[in-house]
């Protein structure tokens, strides 16, 4: 392998003035970058297989890499031939943490005083607003409607439901805003729930508004005016000041040549080109001479999804199994010199997030470990990264819920009410303690209650070493409470305030190699192909889940918490409506 990368050297060096004129005339000045999102937005996505580039519609959506786009950021604020960017804005799926991720690297772009250009073609709602409102021109389709709208969070309480249908669904948590699976057990939404929910709507209100009013120049107070106001429909998005322009995507690119009033006819100036994202950050990335040493590594490990074993019957989740033999992997690997941990998940499994946990303080015993907060980090998800030397999380970041909780799903009533008699017979005072068909005497109660409150304690432990905060303070901070991202880092539950370049940057000034710490690049860890098999649930709990879900109106947490406790889990989860929706 050696040999080849010397031969390849060799090769450079004999073509070295073509590929750097080859360089130069790919770029011309006053040249645009053009970048389209449309889809998904990720801190880092995996190299696309070569095998998928010929089986995939040309016209399918990526995952946008935040990455990526950081990477792109970095070559043209600093290159003279570039005169702006050009962003295609589409549809904009993803989290409000990740959304800021992407406002704050076109942000950048506009710091360095070069024109951002955001087209919303088929316009946008919430979320795309608030990342096009970074423009120094926002563009918006003819006949398109942007509907910056707000944010809501909506829950269907069941209870009524549950009990019709003769089910006896009893929840045991430990926090007094430990809210997951409330709205089994109750007809209307709990104080403790209401208080931080709007804590939430709050805070991402907040970012909204205060971007729309520093992105278009306005005052707080008209920002307000224009969010209350929406929807505006084409040209009336311009008359009320939240776009400057209507176009086709066609005619973008000639509004790029502003006028000249040097010359007489005061005719646009040319733009010299446009350029792909792609073909730019590749010319840009790609070095005249290629290294025949291999690059120290900085490992991205992902957490995403529901923390449980195994992947479930009802998707996939982050399994301590996958997850272990990545950290594991990344501990052993000695290119690897730091880890960042890449967390968005909303808990899942006590047991299996202990199981991570573990493994992850062993790493960072060896290595210096970042976790990178998305947009959720909360319970389980806040559990796995309490080891890491730093934690970093966007401002919109939803974290915290330090908490556990237990659902059990009694069907003793609905099985009478089918005409279905249990016959019971038992060895041991505590047998039935796991089974949903038999209720729960008083001692097995407590006994569930002593196992939680075991758990909540063992929880306060782990952030207060890894926090470095009195128990005291912990207990305050915990008790299931979520927080957005700013409240987080004012309680010291995170410790920097940033995106995925800022967990790098965090992460690379703690390795202690120096010359490691420049040549280091970031990889992301493919989970391995090992793993265990799929947790089936008996094909009454499986019908049962899936009723839950079309009642609760798609709540695949709730329903996840539900399909562990079936397995006797102990939960550390996150209520699913505590991930805000963006309206519109």
């Amino acid at each position: 392998m050696v040999l080849l990368r010397v031969l390849g050297l060799l090769v450079d060096v004999l073509f070295l003035p073509l590929r750097w004129l080859s360089r130069r005339r790919a770029v011309r000045d006053g040249s645009y970058v053009s970048l389209v999102v449309d889809g998904g937005v990720a801190d880092m996505v995996a190299p696309e297989p070569v095998w998928r580039r010929f089986v995939s519609g040309r016209g399918e959506a990526r995952t946008t890499s935040i990455h990526a786009v950081t990477e792109l950021v970095d070559a043209l604020v600093s290159d003279a031939r570039i005169r702006g960017l050009v962003v295609t804005l589409k549809h904009l799926a993803s989290g409000m943490a990740s959304a800021t991720s992407l406002r704050e690297q076109l942000h950048r772009v506009r710091a360095a005083g070069k024109e951002v250009v955001v087209h919303l073609p088929v316009g946008g709602s919430t979320k795309e607003v608030y990342v096009a409102s970074v423009a120094t021109r926002l563009v918006v389709g003819p006949a398109a409607q942007l509907s910056p709208l707000g944010f809501l969070s909506a829950s269907r309480y069941a209870k009524r439901a549950v009990d019709k249908a003769g089910l006896d669904v009893e929840i045991f948590a430990c926090g007094d805003y430990k809210s997951a699976g409330e709205t089994l057990v109750r007809d209307t939404m709990s104080d403790a729930q209401r208080e931080q929910i709007g804590a939430l709507l709050d805070g991402h209100d907040h970012a909204l508004v205060s971007a729309i009013a520093e992105g278009r120049g306005i005052p707080i107070e008209r920002a307000r005016a224009l969010v209350d106001g929406a929807p505006y429909f084409g040209r009336a998005a311009v008359s009320a000041g939240l776009a400057d322009g209507v176009a086709y995507e066609d005619e973008v690119a000639a509004s790029l040549a502003p006028k000249d009033p040097s010359r007489e006819d005061a005719g646009p100036r040319p733009v010299r080109g446009v350029l792909s994202a792609v073909a730019y950050l590749r010319a840009a990335k790609r070095p005249l001479l290629r290294r025949i040493r291999r690059r120290p590594i900085l490992a991205v490990i992902p957490v995403h999804g529901t923390i449980a074993h195994a992947d479930g019957p009802l998707g996939t989740f982050a399994t301590d199994e996958r997850v272990t033999r990545m950290v594991r992997a990344a501990r052993l690997d000695r290119r690897v010199v730091g880890v960042v941990l890449h967390v968005d998940s909303p808990g899942g499994s006590a047991l299996a997030s202990d199981r991570m946990f573990h493994e992850i303080a062993e790493l960072a015993r060896h290595k210096p470990v970042v976790a990178c907060f998305a947009n959720v980090a909360a319970s389980g998800g806040y559990y796995v990264a309490a080891p890491a030397h730093r934690i970093v999380a966007e401002p919109t970041t939803v974290t915290g819920s330090i908490g556990v909780v237990a659902a059990r799903v009694g069907l003793e009533p609905l099985l009478e009410r089918l005409g279905i008699r249990t016959e019971v017979v038992r060895r041991g005072a505590r047998a039935g303690l796991l089974s949903p068909s038999l209720p729960l005497g008083d001692d097995e109660r407590a006994a569930l209650r002593r196992e939680l409150d075991a758990t909540y304690d063992a929880f306060l432990g782990i952030v207060s070493e890894g926090r470095k905060l009195p128990r005291e303070e912990v207990e305050r901070l915990a008790r299931g409470r979520v927080y957005t991202g700013v409240e987080a880092h004012a309680a010291k539950l995170v410790d920097v305030l940033g995106g995925f370049d800022v967990a790098l940057r965090e992460l690379r000034a703690l390795v202690p190699d120096t010359r490691a710490r420049e040549r280091a690049e970031a990889h992301l860890v493919r989970a391995p192909r090992q793993a265990l098999p799929v947790l089936e649930p008996p094909a009454p709990a499986r019908a049962l889940l899936d009723g839950l879900r079309v009642l609760l109106g798609g709540s695949a947490v709730e329903t996840d918490m539900i399909a562990l406790a079936l397995a006797g889990e102990r939960v550390l989860l996150l209520e699913a409506r505590h991930v805000v929706a963006a309206a519109g």
